[in-house]
């Protein structure tokens, strides 16, 4: 799974990326700072089940704080989007290409209005922050149409002499993004188009792709609402946008909060509502903690967190399962709960083996329920927190 981080430039998506991944990426706020799409790995968050256990977990990938668990997640941060990009304005189509593989967006827009559209600074509240949803909106659905579009004509020939199925044949034309003939055929039926695509407009290859692009669940970070004024602006969306989840954010904020923690001056959780300092400070650090301090007072969270979570377990419908042992929930180091992996909801047990090892998949014999210490099946549901040993014919 990979969470593509999408805006226009200036409005924070690098430091978005560094606050949540705390990889080294060039911070500047002037547009096009990042010319090559940085990969990093963030983490969500959930309370771990080690709790449950009355033990203490010591995970091999990602880590736990307080019993919370942080299970990591692979991001990719795209130059900013301008204008006309999917004309391959400002270096338009590159960007655009880099997020094909992407399953969900996080898109960070400047909710205090202090950049204009090309992301250059301006006074805070002059620009309206409706315009940046609006525009990405506009260039993406313009994206899947110029894919849709290409060579359009000779693919309706095609279909026509070879007689293939329309929902097959564009699944196929689309399969860069993660489109299948699922998706296809019921983007077709909610827009009541005829079955045959020689006989539709370009409105309805337009309608059509502003469906599939809606296909990938995008959330909108309303970033730098630690700006004075900023909230006008995040009710006002949330108001004028009630399809989209909006949350305020402020991506400085948390970089600064996890950067304090790396150096021991305070201890912090990610997503926590507040933070404790055991460090020596100087002046400037307590100044600057005192203001985040007040930040947190005020919304309780720096947002940052919450917008992961949201992205990848309510958006995409992911879950947490771990592997374990009725009898031992130790690996053969002695680590407790070494492992987390993040299942789709509606996974099975069948699912979960194959996700260990295809060994276990081929020679499933039964899982084991390790909370309640009851054997399931193949077919069992898989919920979240779970924790499951799998036996298999060795």
């Amino acid at each position: 799974m990979q969470v593509g981080i999408i805006g226009k430039p200036s409005s924070g998506k690098s430091t978005f990326f560094k606050a949540g991944t705390l990889a080294e990426v060039e911070i500047a706020s002037y547009p096009f700072t990042t010319i090559k799409p940085n990969e990093g790995i963030s983490f969500v968050s959930v309370d771990c089940v080690d709790k449950e256990f009355n033990r203490q977990c010591n995970p091999r990938e990602g880590f736990c704080i307080n019993h919370k668990r942080f299970i990591p997640v692979q991001m990719i941060d795209v130059a900013g989007l301008v204008r006309g990009a999917y004309e391959g304005k400002g270096r338009g189509n590159q960007f655009l290409d880099n997020l094909r593989q992407a399953d969900g967006f996080i898109h960070v827009i400047d909710v205090s209005g202090g950049t204009d559209e090309n992301g250059n600074q301006v006074e805070p509240l002059s620009h309206d922050p409706s315009d940046d949803i609006e525009f990405m909106d506009y260039e993406l659905d313009m994206w899947h149409y110029q894919i849709l579009k290409k060579g359009w004509d000779r693919f309706i020939k095609q279909i026509q002499v070879e007689n293939l199925d329309i929902k097959r044949a564009i699944a196929k034309q689309l399969s860069g993004l993660k489109v299948n003939e699922d998706d296809v055929e019921g983007c077709i039926k909610k827009l009541k188009l005829s079955h045959k695509p020689s006989e539709w407009a370009d409105k309805e290859l337009k309608d059509l792709a502003s469906e599939l692009r809606k296909l990938k669940p995008m959330i909108i970070a309303a970033n730098k609402l630690d700006v004075e004024g900023s909230l006008f602006n995040l009710d006002r969306l949330k108001k004028r946008f009630p399809d989209y989840k909006i949350i305020g954010c402020s991506a400085e904020i948390e970089l600064a909060l996890r950067e304090a923690a790396k150096k021991r001056l305070i201890e912090y959780i990610p997503g926590e509502p507040d933070f404790k300092i055991v460090g020596e400070l100087g002046e400037k650090q307590e100044k600057g903690l005192e203001f985040v301090k007040n930040y947190l007072k005020r919304y309780n969270k720096t947002g940052i967190q919450e917008i992961l979570n949201e992205i990848v377990f309510n958006m995409l419908d992911y879950i947490v399962v771990y592997p374990g042992g009725v009898n031992k929930l130790e690996d053969k180091n002695g680590n407790v709960l070494p492992d987390c992996f993040l299942m789709k909801n509606g996974s099975t047990a069948l699912d979960f083996a194959y996700k260990l090892h295809s060994d276990f998949g081929d020679n499933f014999i039964k899982a084991m329920d390790v909370k309640n210490k009851r054997p399931v099946g193949k077919d069992y549901i898989l919920k979240n927190k779970d924790v499951v040993e799998i036996m298999y014919k060795k």
